[in-house]
């Protein structure tokens, strides 16, 4: 799977680790989270996202 970073802050999305705390399982692909996902540390939005 494909890891994904945000252009704001660096934060990178594992879809292997989801992101629980904003009710994203493990194993999400980051196309298949929704679009109203936030970055987990700087509330960007998921079109802030590039695939590394």
């Amino acid at each position: 799977m494909d890891l994904w970073q945000c252009s704001v802050c660096g934060y990178i999305y594992d879809p292997v680790k989801g992101d629980p705390d904003h009710d994203v399982p493990l194993g999400t692909k980051f196309e298949d989270v929704t679009d109203f996902w936030v970055c987990h540390q700087c509330d960007g939005r998921k079109d802030n996202f590039v695939k590394m």
